[in-house]
């Protein structure tokens, strides 16, 4: 009986009996056939443009689909396809061709079912020999053309080329050596904030939609802080401040249009070393209420004259004569200015009242 042949590498399958006379140069061809498809290498110019069958022959070791390695060779001049035989196999295809064609590696009858082979690169593809014949590729020097995982970390470059982010989906801004992460890949509250000016004396704040950068008034009354607002501190320190007014830019002063109204501590609990202001009425026969004119420098440096605030004409007493009587009720500001604590004063004058009244009632007793 005749021989016949397996469906994949076609290698020779004797009856039992036959070729008594050439069994064992069969069977060494059948072993040549199994070394070509294990390691053997064919090199098949494809130039041109027209599709390209590999060749296929029963039991032979030199057909070349019998080869595992096969290098494609010349310069295409159109798309081709190269078909290797419709069956469950595995080949490593070198695709040294020239040209800027496409090259296709198919099972025979399934040209669909194909994938193109990248010049240059060297890829290993498995024919499934299902009823399709899907051609899969599953290694290559090229990782642009795998389907799926990846490559190691070794194979990499210790710099890797510039790459354009609009291709990248993924980004750690940490670990790129220069330039920016497109703000496109920032999520939408960050994009608000990554537009914003670096602008000073100014607050970043969420207006219920957005992020947005606010100053002056607008701040203001984003904190609750508008001319129209009531505020409540709790710790704050500010430079001037305005009430119901503009703050006049003097620091440590206030301005407000109405009343102040504060409570200083005065409980016996806190106190110690208590006596009455001695000899109150000379002190205040020291003292001097008098009328008089502001200097031009210290009505400029707080605005000029407005009227109520600030007017050239006043009234009140002399901190130095003050100090040399009462020394408590005078404090001196860091820029040398002696300044009086008025409320104060009030102290002083009741007890003055006091001593009057004594005199008063000694000079009834008198009579």
């Amino acid at each position: 009986m005749s021989s016949t042949y397996s469906s994949r590498y076609l290698l020779e399958l004797m009856e039992t009996g036959a070729n008594a006379n050439t069994w064992g140069t069969n069977t060494n061809n059948n072993l040549n056939v199994i070394d070509a498809f294990s390691t053997g290498y064919v090199s098949k110019s494809v130039a041109g443009s027209a599709n390209i069958t590999l060749t296929t022959t029963n039991g032979s070791s030199t057909t070349e689909s019998a080869n595992k390695n096969i290098e494609l060779t010349g310069t295409l001049t159109g798309d081709i396809v190269v078909f290797i035989p419709a069956t469950e196999s595995t080949y490593n295809f070198f695709n040294n061709t020239a040209g800027s064609q496409t090259l296709t590696i198919a099972a025979t009858g399934h040209t669909a079912n194909g994938v193109a082979i990248t010049q240059g690169a060297k890829t290993s593809v498995y024919c499934d020999g299902s009823s399709d014949f899907n051609i899969v590729k599953f290694a290559s020097t090229d990782a642009a053309v795998l389907d799926k995982g990846t490559l190691p970390d070794g194979r990499f470059p210790a710099t890797l080329p510039a790459a354009s982010g609009v291709n990248l989906t993924a980004l750690n801004a940490s670990n790129l050596g220069s330039g920016t992460v497109p703000n496109a890949r920032l999520d939408a509250q960050l994009q608000d904030i990554a537009g914003l000016a670096t602008t000073d004396s100014a607050i970043i704040v969420g207006d219920g939609a957005n992020f947005v950068l606010e100053s002056g008034a607008t701040m203001r009354t984003s904190l609750g802080l508008g001319t129209a607002s009531d505020v409540q501190f709790n710790d704050m320190q500010v430079d001037s401040l305005g009430v119901a007014t503009a703050a006049s830019g003097t620091s440590g002063e206030i301005r407000a249009t109405n009343d102040i109204t504060a409570f200083y501590s005065s409980d016996v609990s806190l106190k110690e070393n208590i006596h009455n202001i001695s000899s109150p009425m000379d002190k205040v026969q020291n003292l001097n209420g008098v009328l008089f004119d502001w200097k031009q420098d210290f009505i400029d440096a707080k605005g000029g004259e407005d009227g109520y605030f600030v007017r050239k004409r006043d009234v009140g007493v002399v901190a130095q004569d003050v100090e040399k009587v009462l020394p408590e009720v005078v404090g001196t500001r860091p820029d040398g200015v002696k300044a009086v604590k008025y409320d104060r004063l009030c102290a002083l004058l009741i007890e003055c009242v006091k001593d009057l009244q004594t005199q008063v009632n000694d000079l009834k007793k008198g009579e």
